[in-house]
């Protein structure tokens, strides 16, 4: 049995970054709650992070992400380097199942457990159950409306989700970097 707690979707377009998280946690094939928040600011509202996978563990991921930020002076690109390197390494960090994704307004990881940081060149990260369905509603909206705003692209890219995956539900949960 497992926890699911999923779909999130960040990104970076005409000069906003933005994520978008829906709010189901399920327990197997059981909803246990619809109105979860997976998308936390850091680094006084200067960083989105949004998680998928089990909510203990990437809350306390999301805890040594801050220590990395503020330990390098908010440089992203560094912080989530040094994340990665000491969960792959750590031997109780090791065995936490959970992916993040994490953006200012310049960078957009994805940082997991078996030390990927990926930085993607369109500037578009999807993780969770759902993430690959929102990804690709996301690159087929840019592609066909590159004028719509970050905002909408990743509201509506979860919405197409949310009508695909099981694990993931309507209530959406927009964070915009300012």
């Amino acid at each position: 049995m497992k926890y699911h707690a999923t779909t999130i979707i960040g990104l970076i377009h005409n000069g906003k970054a933005v994520m978008a998280g829906d709010g189901q946690v399920s327990y197997d094939d059981t909803v246990l709650k619809a109105t979860a928040t997976k998308i936390r600011t850091m680094h006084d509202g200067k960083i989105l992070a949004g998680f998928a996978g089990t909510a203990a563990e990437a809350l306390a991921l999301f805890e040594l992400l801050e220590k990395k930020i503020e330990e390098y002076s908010g440089n992203l690109q560094r912080a989530t380097v040094e994340l990665a390197k000491e969960w792959r390494t750590d031997k109780i960090l090791q065995k936490l199942e959970a992916i993040i994704a994490i953006t200012d307004k310049k960078h957009i990881f994805l940082v997991s457990g078996t030390g990927d940081v990926i930085e993607p060149d369109d500037g578009i990260i999807a993780i969770g159950s759902g993430g690959t369905y929102a990804l690709a509603a996301a690159r087929a909206i840019i592609k066909t409306n590159p004028k719509m705003s970050a905002e909408k692209i990743a509201r509506t890219a979860m919405e197409v989700s949310a009508g695909i995956c099981v694990y993931t539900n309507n209530n959406i949960t927009v964070e915009i970097l300012k």
